[in-house]
Protein backbone atom coordinates (compact mmCIF):
# COMPACT_ATOMS: atom_id res chain seq x y z
CA UNK A 1 0.00 0.00 0.00
CA UNK A 2 1.17 3.47 -0.73
CA UNK A 3 -1.07 5.26 1.22
CA UNK A 4 -1.60 4.98 5.02
CA UNK A 5 -3.87 6.99 7.31
CA UNK A 6 -2.64 7.83 10.36
CA UNK A 7 -2.81 9.55 13.56
CA UNK A 8 -0.42 12.25 14.24
CA UNK A 9 -2.54 13.90 18.49
CA UNK A 10 1.21 14.60 20.15
CA UNK A 11 4.71 15.70 20.40
CA UNK A 12 5.89 12.34 21.16
CA UNK A 13 4.33 10.63 17.93
CA UNK A 14 5.23 13.41 15.96
CA UNK A 15 8.95 13.11 16.76
CA UNK A 16 9.08 9.56 16.77
CA UNK A 17 7.25 9.90 13.29
CA UNK A 18 9.42 12.34 11.88
CA UNK A 19 12.94 10.16 12.87
CA UNK A 20 11.51 7.48 11.55
CA UNK A 21 10.53 8.72 7.34
CA UNK A 22 13.93 10.79 7.24
CA UNK A 23 15.31 7.17 7.19
CA UNK A 24 13.57 6.65 3.64
CA UNK A 25 15.22 8.27 0.54
CA UNK A 26 12.22 8.34 -1.35
CA UNK A 27 9.76 11.20 -0.86
CA UNK A 28 6.93 10.69 1.29
CA UNK A 29 3.95 13.53 1.91
CA UNK A 30 1.33 14.20 4.42
CA UNK A 31 -1.89 14.60 2.75
CA UNK A 32 -4.59 16.39 4.47
CA UNK A 33 -7.61 17.62 2.25
CA UNK A 34 -6.30 19.76 -0.53
CA UNK A 35 -2.70 20.53 1.45
CA UNK A 36 -0.09 18.18 0.89
CA UNK A 37 3.43 18.76 3.02
CA UNK A 38 6.81 17.37 3.07
CA UNK A 39 6.70 14.61 5.76
CA UNK A 40 10.57 14.70 6.39
CA UNK A 41 9.43 18.37 7.31
CA UNK A 42 8.70 18.80 10.89
CA UNK A 43 8.11 22.51 10.40
CA UNK A 44 5.90 21.26 7.64
CA UNK A 45 4.15 18.94 9.97
CA UNK A 46 2.87 21.55 12.45
CA UNK A 47 0.92 23.32 9.62
CA UNK A 48 -1.56 21.00 10.12
CA UNK A 49 -4.54 20.32 11.64
CA UNK A 50 -3.29 17.17 13.55
CA UNK A 51 -6.42 16.84 15.44
CA UNK A 52 -7.54 14.62 13.04
CA UNK A 53 -6.64 11.22 11.45
CA UNK A 54 -3.83 12.41 7.99
CA UNK A 55 -2.69 10.75 5.06
CA UNK A 56 0.55 9.46 4.92
CA UNK A 57 1.88 8.87 0.87
CA UNK A 58 5.16 6.92 0.16
CA UNK A 59 6.32 7.66 -3.44
CA UNK A 60 8.27 4.92 -4.20
CA UNK A 61 8.06 1.41 -6.40
CA UNK A 62 10.69 -0.34 -4.78
CA UNK A 63 8.66 -3.36 -2.53
CA UNK A 64 10.76 -3.19 -0.39
CA UNK A 65 10.57 0.17 0.52
CA UNK A 66 6.91 -0.24 0.87
CA UNK A 67 6.96 -2.87 2.93
CA UNK A 68 8.90 -1.57 5.17
CA UNK A 69 6.97 1.83 5.06
CA UNK A 70 3.85 -0.18 5.91
CA UNK A 71 5.35 -1.58 9.41
CA UNK A 72 6.86 1.51 10.57
CA UNK A 73 3.15 3.19 9.87
CA UNK A 74 1.50 0.35 12.17
CA UNK A 75 2.68 2.51 14.93
CA UNK A 76 1.06 5.49 13.69
CA UNK A 77 -2.17 4.18 13.26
Amino acid sequence: MKKVTVILNDFTKIKKFSNEVIKFQCDIDLVKGRYVIDAKSTMGIFTLDLSMPVDVVIHSDNDEEIKRFNMVMEDFK
